[in-house]
């Protein structure tokens, strides 16, 4: 039946090819002279030792579960139509070799690599994308956001023949705004059946891929691993050779940071995000960085940074009331925090997300810690009786609490800080800490009254339609953990849009940053615009370190939109000397300032 299904298909795409023709005097336009980032010197092998949280709760990238950390080394795995060059920001080729911008402002046409194949060896071709956008607009994926996205966003997807496409938005668009929106990723139509158990039937479905690892081994609930694809297809284009280096990557789960990093201290893990400063100044005196077997690099980055802070369900009848969430925001001492438990390492954000630039309104600030004016405001929604503790209670009875759900233990003491300050206010901070993947999975079925979180940044331009559209409100699995229904927000965003002056959305922009503060769902935390990471100096990094969009200096796949990732490779006969014996070496920390903001 199945092969049925893609004998139809195909023979579908070649009516549409024989239906449908391309525009006249498209100019075809590609990259490659732009500077290679990656380094010949890199060498081909090895295991990449690394480690989660958790185990995830599907192998699906969209749907109910999927939105956990573990989904990038999927989503990262596969190879769009193009990427942007880390360095200039310009289109590069992936999966397509040449592209086009059509006359309507709406549509970029593409032309695929014959070489592109998926991981089970079958080509990728049009009708890939053409299924694409059939399965994100499909009800049996239940994922509202992609629902919407590729029904409103992109409108259509046209084959001219198997290695030839179109893909168009739903409004005009500056180009540079095109290519923010239409890089569509394809889905295999020879793998899925979009059935009504999709969901369940795909669950630890290992699907094909296009980028050069696929998972190999599965220990459930314990460990994943991935392994290179030795015949990849794309080793040999000009912005991936010398890249994804190691012939295997190994996931072990362990449930606790202190536990992980003695697996790095042993050996057993590779590298380790020593971003928490605690963990940066305190736990790096020990004999393996003294006799200089652990390199540490401080690497400056200059990209986005999604927000970072606590997101107020309004759907809670306490928090439904502005004065409410306004109080809650004063009596937030997160200076306190930025001050002592991180050492001042990191910095205030004061909007929803930064680094956009003049999609940013810089005039915003945070509500600062002011107890006066947060028992004020208390007051003014009826908190206005001391109860036990000092805390706050209305003529009703109820108690002035917020739950604070979070995932990560080490922050703990970071949510101390800001409980002991908030009973000031007369605000008692209820601190939840529940497990990476379960809490995140209770965060998007809204069963939290306050998130403490933070998002990736990514992208060209702020998103706002899935954080705060009333569509996404009062809906488990989306990411409006606000639950905001705002008319003059939707307004607002869908303008924003449709807008295709850059300059006319970017002010859109700071009006919706504008609504989103007079609100008060969102408290922003912090911002940290680097990344501090320690390495078995058996690792090796290229001259440059890194790219101006590098997250981090240790990802193993592509990386989104910008191709940053797997530019690191092991030196096995360095690693033999070093398991061999007890050798010592210079100790080296690096600070890196190449791509350091001029404000910061």
């Amino acid at each position: 039946m199945k092969k049925l299904i893609t004998l139809l298909s195909s023979w579908l795409l070649v009516c549409s090819v024989n239906a449908t023709e391309l525009p006249e005097q498209l100019e075809w336009l590609t990259n490659n002279e732009d500077p290679v980032f990656a380094s010949p010197e890199a060498k081909r092998g090895g295991v990449l030792n690394s480690w989660l949280l958790s185990f995830p709760l599907t192998f699906r990238t969209v749907g109910p579960d999927s939105n956990t950390s573990f989904r990038s080394f999927i989503l990262e795995n596969q190879l769009g139509l193009y990427a942007l060059h880390p360095q200039t920001e310009r289109p590069i080729p992936a999966l397509a070799t040449h592209w086009a911008f059509g006359d309507d402002h709406k549509t970029m046409y593409f032309k695929l690599n014959p070489a592109a194949r998926w991981s089970d060896g079958k080509p990728v071709t049009s009708d890939d994308f053409l299924f694409a956008l059939e399965m994100m607009r499909s009800e049996v994926i239940r994922a509202p956001w992609y629902n919407n996205y590729f029904s409103e966003e992109i409108v259509d997807v046209t084959a001219y023949d198997a290695h030839t496409l179109s893909v168009t938005a739903g409004s005009p668009k500056s180009q540079r705004e095109l290519l923010n929106t239409v890089g569509l990723a394809p889905q295999p139509r020879h793998f899925y059946e979009l059935s009504d158990d999709w969901v369940r039937r795909y669950n630890w479905a290992q699907a094909p891929v296009t980028g050069a690892y696929v998972i190999d081994d599965v220990k459930r609930g314990r460990s994943i691993s991935f392994k290179r694809l030795d015949d990849w297809w794309g080793n040999d284009l000009t912005y991936y050779k010398h890249r994804f280096n190691v012939d295997a990557i190994r996931l072990n789960v362990v449930r606790d940071m202190n536990i992980a990093y003695r697996h790095f201290l042993r050996g057993d893990i590779d590298t380790f995000g020593l971003i928490l400063p605690e963990w940066w100044h305190d736990k790096t005196d020990t004999p393996e960085y003294r006799n200089g077997l652990i390199n540490r690099i401080w690497f400056y980055n200059d990209m986005p940074q999604g927000a970072q802070g606590l997101h107020l369900n309004t759907a809670h009848p306490r928090l439904s009331d502005v004065r409410v969430r306004q109080g809650i925001a004063h009596a937030i001492n997160m200076q306190r925090m930025l001050d002592t438990i991180l050492r001042g390492d990191y910095e205030r954000m004061n909007t929803f997300g930064t680094g956009y630039g003049d999609f940013i309104d810089l005039d915003i600030r945070a509500r600062a810690f002011d107890i006066e004016r947060a028992r004020a405001l208390f007051a003014e929604a009826g908190y206005d009786q001391q109860g036990p503790g000092g805390i706050l209670r209305n003529a009703a009875g109820d108690t002035l609490s917020l739950a604070v759900t979070y995932t990560t233990q080490e922050h703990t003491s970071r949510l101390a800080i800001l409980r002991e300050e908030a009973r000031k206010a007369g605000l008692d901070l209820q601190l939840n800490l529940v497990d990476g993947a379960t809490g995140f999975k209770a965060m998007l079925e809204k069963k939290h009254e306050a998130a403490w979180l933070g998002w990736g940044g990514g992208g060209l331009y702020p998103q706002y339609w899935e954080f705060f559209h009333s569509l996404n409100a009062d809906k488990p699995q989306t990411n409006n953990l606000f639950n905001i229904s705002d008319a003059q927000l939707d307004t607002l965003i869908e303008q924003y849009r449709v807008t295709m002056d850059l300059d006319d959305k970017a002010d859109i922009s700071r009006q919706i940053q504008r609504r989103v503060d007079e609100l008060a769902i969102f408290i922003p935390g912090y911002q940290v615009p680097y990344t501090r990471e320690a390495y078995w100096r058996y690792i090796r990094l290229p001259e440059l370190k890194g790219t101006r969009h590098s997250p981090s200096l240790f990802w193993p796949m592509e990386g989104a939109p910008h191709s940053t990732g797997g530019l690191f490779w092991i030196d096995a006969e360095l690693k033999a000397q070093m398991k061999s014996g007890k050798p010592r070496f210079e100790p080296l920390l690096e600070i890196d300032e190449t791509w350091r903001r001029k404000e910061q």
